[in-house]
């Protein structure tokens, strides 16, 4: 498989503020991957470095082959970016400013293909002045995409949006991946990491501070199970369990052996274990311990 970013030593300063500190960074062809990290972690120098729109002080960068630094006419037909907010004409209808926008770039998606992706079909003759915001967001990832980019930048693709309205927009992720398109995405959602991504990076203080998949990322899948319930009237627990507003909880090493010692207590004293769950930390708990440890 080939790599679409390679990142070497990267390093970025303003004076003598150090925003990188030495940031190594591969991403495959085809692959949908996030950069996670906390406001000032160095997250967005990062992604403006790849994007050519910030100059590195330190280190090597090769997107699709290329310096993002040079801004070459090559680079940029074959890069889309997609950003938190995008001023378009209000007056022009959706059909219209893809058309527009389009004419920028040596390829592009034909606009009514490029429509259907987004989800926008019933609005495609629309003023954009009249879109919903769900709907400006899916046509602003349009105009990031316009151009049949090889790689994506997605920048908070979903800030501001009602839960229906994220889901509709992971179904327009999905179709860009469905395409092969690279993706790297920038997002404080922690669900949309784990629904979307096929790798995830944290960044922290200006360095990566832990690297895999959503299921792995900080040892996540080594980490002890929790098995929690709802302690039964007039029960008398074993004294590992801790108990908070009437439910007791047990994290172990072993969750199949735990679980089956719980539930043969369970039913030794005829009681009946509710709201009974069996978890691992999930990916918004690792990526707090990762930040706050920084």
């Amino acid at each position: 498989m080939s790599v679409a970013i390679e990142v070497q030593g990267l390093h970025k300063s303003y004076g003598d503020v150090e925003a990188v500190k030495g940031i190594d960074l591969s991403i495959d062809a085809g692959e949908v991957f996030a950069l996670l990290g906390p406001n000032g972690a160095g997250k967005t120098t990062t992604v403006e470095i790849l994007e050519g729109h910030r100059k590195a002080t330190q280190g090597s960068v090769s997107v699709l082959g290329h310096d993002p630094a040079l801004a070459e006419r090559d680079f940029k037909d074959r890069v889309g970016i997609v950003l938190q907010e995008s001023s378009v004409e209000k007056e022009l209808t959706v059909r219209e400013a893809l058309s527009i926008y389009g004419g920028s770039y040596s390829k592009r998606l034909e606009v009514d293909n490029l429509i259907d992706i987004v989800g926008l079909h019933e609005k495609a003759d629309a003023r954009i002045g009249t879109l919903s915001g769900g709907q400006k967001r899916r046509l602003e990832l349009a105009l990031g995409i316009v151009g049949d980019p090889d790689l994506i930048f997605l920048d908070e693709p979903t800030t501001g949006f009602d839960p229906s309205a994220r889901r509709d927009a992971w179904k327009v992720i999905d179709n860009l991946r469905s395409l092969g398109k690279t993706i790297l995405l920038t997002t404080h959602y922690m669900d949309e990491a784990q629904n979307l991504s096929d790798r995830v990076a944290v960044i922290a203080d200006g360095v990566i501070v832990a690297e895999g998949t959503p299921d792995t990322l900080g040892g996540r899948e080594l980490a002890a199970t929790r098995i929690s319930f709802r302690v039964p009237d007039g029960a008398t627990l074993p004294s590992d369990f801790q108990i908070s507003n009437g439910v007791a909880s047990v994290q172990s090493g072993e969750p199949t052996k735990a679980l089956h010692k719980i539930t043969g207590w369970a039913i030794d004293n005829g009681h009946e274990l509710e709201d009974l769950s069996v978890t691992r930390p999930s990916l918004e708990e690792i990526y707090l311990a990762l930040t706050e440890a920084e």
